[in-house]
């Protein structure tokens, strides 16, 4: 399939450049040409600021279910934790699936080309497998598919429900028993077009410390992404110091999980030895600011990290909102708060997160940029709607950053087909309707 997309403005690198033809033949830029006059004939064209689709580099899709619902109240992460299991215990793979295909549509509709989906819901209530063990796995990649965007499946060990704990009766669907028996069930998954399968380490508190190097070595062996969540409770910290005499991230490296695919989600409670050992690693960071401050878990060292040689991504996690410019300004706005100075990010460096650092993480390492051969999969923000309109076009993308929102995607493209078009998803048209009946079956 060969097409030309014409974008108004586009984000090639670190600038903002008018009229850009990108020309697509079987999924892959093969061409990009600035011809600032008019659209070539026949091109399709996308008004707005095309940048490279966004890289979603956490998600918990199941997560979009309890949105509003634990918004009564107080409490800490701890429990609200108690809620997601009761959610979590009513899925089955065909009511996952449907959540999971309006969660990713949703994603498309913001813009997100490529998501992360760290999966450690494996079996059925109780512990007992399906009979097709990958089945909820399975599920997340046909939903991927019908959404029309890719997935890294990044299949999660949970083995025990703290330091030396058995799982409890609400992880038991989570667990394979040991870290061996997990590598032999996600052996089984097979990558596609649309799908990469990657591995993850649920928590330092959820992998016995003699069973991390197990799903390393799986990781390794195959060169596949490695997630792990990190220091996003002091309890987890102070927990792992009372059974192992020091922090997660001294753990996790003494047990050769760390290095350039793995990724830390969160590093938010690090000691300065910590952030040293991420990056003289080159550790990944994942920060999800919208989840961190909706759990009130805390504000991360991003900034820190970075300067110490840790690449950022962004994630939604547990999806209170899919936004990923929210993301993206939410670690700058942070950083503001907690240093009392601005400008720790450019809009561009902002967006390399979002973009290609993102996909990165996720082993797409042929996408998040517009340039011949990376993977055509695109995102058009308006510039004309009324969080938009007003600055000059050189300055689209620090507006695209700092003011707009998941509502100003226009189109989105994933290997070079229009999945979004003005708006609309052309595979799922009514997504809050597919969101809506999915997690109404939830609670029936």
């Amino acid at each position: 399939m060969q097409v030309t997309y014409w974008a108004e403005h586009a984000w090639l690198d670190t600038n903002v450049e008018p009229g850009v033809a990108l020309e697509v033949t079987d999924g892959r830029i093969t061409a990009v040409r600035k011809e600032a006059e008019a659209p070539p004939p026949g091109a399709v064209v996308l008004r707005g600021l095309t940048v490279p689709g966004l890289a979603n580099a956490h998600s918990h899709a199941f997560h979009r279910a309890l949105r509003g619902t634990v918004q009564v109240g107080s409490g800490t992460f701890w429990t609200w934790r108690e809620v997601m299991y009761q959610v979590a215990s009513r899925l089955t793979p065909e009511t996952y699936f449907s959540l999971a295909r309006a969660v990713y549509a949703e994603m498309a509709l913001a813009g997100i080309t490529a998501v992360g989906e760290f999966h450690y819901l494996h079996h059925a209530p109780g512990g007992v497998a399906y009979s097709d063990p990958n089945a909820m796995g399975e599920a997340l990649i046909a939903a991927a598919a019908d959404a029309g965007i890719r997935i890294t499946l990044l299949d999660t060990a949970y083995l025990s429900s703290g330091f030396g704990k058995a799982p409890n009766k609400h992880q038991l669907r989570f667990s394979d028993g040991t870290a061996e028996a997990w590598a032999e069930r996600v052996s089984a998954l097979k990558s596609s077009d649309h799908a990469l399968i990657g591995a993850a380490i649920h928590s330092v508190r959820a992998v016995p410390a003699a069973q991390l190097s197990t799903v390393a070595q799986w990781a390794e062996a195959r060169r596949a992404p490695l997630h792990v969540h990190l220091s996003e409770q002091t309890a987890e910290n102070d927990a792992c110091r009372a059974a192992h005499g020091c922090t997660p991230t001294r753990l996790l490296a003494d047990h050769g999980v760390l290095g350039p695919r793995t990724t830390g989600v969160h590093n938010t409670h690090l000691t300065n030895e910590d952030i040293a050992l991420l990056g003289s690693s080159v550790t990944g960071t994942c920060m999800c600011p919208t989840t961190e401050r909706d759990l009130a878990d805390g504000i991360g060292p991003a900034a820190t990290l970075q300067r110490e040689g840790s690449p950022l991504s962004l994630g939604s996690d547990s999806h209170a909102v899919i936004d990923l410019l929210e993301e993206a300004r939410a670690m700058e706005l942070n950083e503001r708060l907690r240093t009392r100075t601005r400008g720790h990010w450019t809009a561009a460096a902002l967006l390399r997160a979002a973009t290609e650092d993102g996909h990165a993480a996720l082993g797409w390492h042929d996408a998040g940029r517009l340039e011949p051969g990376a993977l055509a999969d695109l995102t058009t923000v308006a510039l004309d709607s009324v969080r938009t309109a007003g600055p000059v076009p050189r300055l689209a993308a620090e507006t695209a950053v700092f003011a707009a929102t998941a509502a100003d995607v226009r189109h989105t493209v994933v290997a070079g087909r229009h999945v979004v078009r003005d708006g609309v998803h052309t595979l799922i048209p009514d997504v809050a309707r597919a969101l809506a009946e999915s997690i109404a079956a939830l609670r029936s």
